[in-house]
């Protein structure tokens, strides 16, 4: 989640995202975070960093 943050932030003073706008995806995570879809999709993304990270080169 970490991750996604810091992402928001990078395109936030890219100028890719105002920072008006920026609030909805902000808002969006905490709803999201708080609704019974949250531990799904924490084991997805746990999942797809897990596949990412046993990718060797």
């Amino acid at each position: 989640m970490l991750l996604l943050g810091i992402i928001l932030v990078v395109m936030i003073r890219a100028g890719q995202i105002k920072g008006g706008p920026s609030v909805v995806p902000i808002l969006f995570g905490f709803f999201l975070a708080s609704s019974g879809l949250a531990p799904s999709i924490e084991r997805a993304l746990n999942s797809i960093a897990q596949a990412i990270n046993d990718i060797s080169f």
